[in-house]
């Protein structure tokens, strides 16, 4: 089985990506919710936006141009990041394993995580941090064996890469940084180390510019998500832990699997071992930070926020307990991997073609074909703008035939009144202010302003 452990790998990379694509492409009528509110960023790059830093953005609007509004090619954005991260993950473990079917098996560990195939659809800011966590993590350790410039630059541009796709990466950071400094009081990392923040610094100072002129507006979404200033003397003790009964959750398919290819379970700390102790900072201490923030702020930490957190967990499972492993169990382990592997998209289906009532089955380009005919009865201009929120304002930017411009809400100094703009919004509200042709569209109010 070793000798196969490679071509096995690849195999399951193609599955998956063939599997994600498909399914989705398939059986979804609409493009997700945070897929939409990337391409509506997109559609306006900056260095961020209203809720997240711009990186998500900048990756839907690469595919744009070379797709256009081609729903798959979204789903297949979302698989290239999930399994370019599996691919680095798989490169990082032959560090710690002579024996690749140990590599092998820690990577379809991860197939028993929801986070890493029921929910990798929808392209959002988590799927987005995927491929620069497991580059930081992978260049952080070669940096730190070989301690060469050139790692230590594409450790710290690539950590620039994972803040600029969601803030949450700071922990892992924090978690690396932990493991420097414990090496440096080992007298075992030079100060080369410090080079990394020269890419870092430079990647991110655009975005720090941006926070400052728009009053850290990112900031105050993401602490007003976790309920910051509702919180009780209660939720510092309930909240953490409804959040580790959440992880142990989501990560019981994933020990299932395991169990299965272990002979006992044993535990065996040696703190000598450098390896484990990075695989311990890079697996653990991030959790525990989160865990300490929800615990002293009181907060409420969202469950599609740890997508990351667990790239590295069959690595670090499979090290841990490598002395237990029975290779002669690996036929059940493939078994269980196999029914986890097909149950996950059988579900998807099941719930995408069974229910009707979610984001994914919103008219979006049956809408937009209404607005754009309505639009050519009355203007000839094309539309260059629409003005709403990213779901309504976002689906119409996507579906619409000039792709235009998407806006929260009406700047004079950025639209040009030229081009034709679109205000969507309350009814009620929208018939009573319209300069130009109101219509509502399932109870959507629409506002079209453009030239006669």
């Amino acid at each position: 089985m070793t000798k196969n452990s490679n071509k096995l790998f690849f195999l399951f990379l193609f599955g998956h990506l063939l599997v994600w694509v498909f399914v989705p492409s398939l059986s979804n009528n609409n493009l997700p919710l945070d897929t939409i509110e990337a391409l509506a960023w997109g559609s306006n790059l900056d260095w961020g936006y209203n809720k997240h830093p711009p990186m998500s953005a900048f990756s839907v609007e690469i595919i744009y141009q070379i797709f256009g509004k081609q729903d798959w090619a979204y789903y297949l954005l979302s698989q290239i990041y999930v399994c370019f991260a599996f691919y680095i993950v798989w490169n990082f473990s032959k560090y710690f394993f002579k024996n690749q079917a140990f590599s092998l098996i820690s990577i379809l560990l991860l197939s028993g995580i929801s986070f890493y195939n029921y929910t990798t659809p929808e392209f959002n800011v988590y799927i987005c941090e995927l491929p620069f966590w497991a580059l930081t993590v992978y260049f952080s350790w070669k940096s730190l064996k070989n301690n060469k410039i050139y790692d230590w630059l594409l450790f710290g541009l690539f950590a620039g890469l994972g803040v600029l796709s969601h803030y949450l990466f700071i922990y892992l950071l924090l978690s690396i940084v932990f493991y420097f400094f414990y090496m440096i009081i080992k007298k075992k990392i030079n100060f080369k180390c410090f080079i990394s923040l020269i890419p870092f610094i430079l990647i991110l100072t655009p975005h720090v510019v941006w926070l400052i002129e728009n009053n850290f507006i990112t900031f105050t979404y993401g602490l007003h998500r976790t309920g910051l200033g509702n919180e009780n003397l209660l939720s510092h003790v309930t909240l953490p832990f409804v959040f580790i009964a959440k992880q142990i959750a989501i990560l019981i398919p994933s020990i299932f699997m395991f169990l299965f290819i272990i002979s006992k379970v044993k535990i065996n700390f040696n703190l000598r071992d450098e390896k484990l102790l990075f695989l311990l900072t890079i697996n653990i201490i991030p959790l525990a930070l989160i865990f300490l923030t929800s615990m002293i702020a009181g907060i409420k930490i969202r469950t599609m926020w740890m997508t990351p957190f667990y790239l590295f967990s069959g690595v670090f499972l499979v090290y841990f307990f490598q002395k237990k492993i029975n290779l002669k169990n690996f036929k059940n382990f493939i078994s269980i991997f196999l029914i986890l592997f097909i149950l996950s998209p059988v579900i998807y289906l099941e719930v995408s073609l069974g229910q009707n009532n979610k984001r994914t089955d919103y008219p979006g380009e049956e809408i937009a074909e209404l607005v754009q005919n309505n639009w050519d009865k009355y203007y000839y201009n094309e539309i260059g703008y629409v003005i709403g929120d990213e779901w309504v304002g976002g689906n119409l930017s996507y579906h619409l035939q000039s792709r235009p411009i998407w806006f929260n809400k009406f700047n004079p100094k950025l639209i040009d009144m030229n081009k034709g703009v679109i205000y969507t919004g309350n009814s009620k509200v929208l018939k009573k202010v319209c300069p130009g042709f109101f219509g509502t569209i399932n109870n959507l109010g629409i506002c079209m302003i453009g030239k006669k």
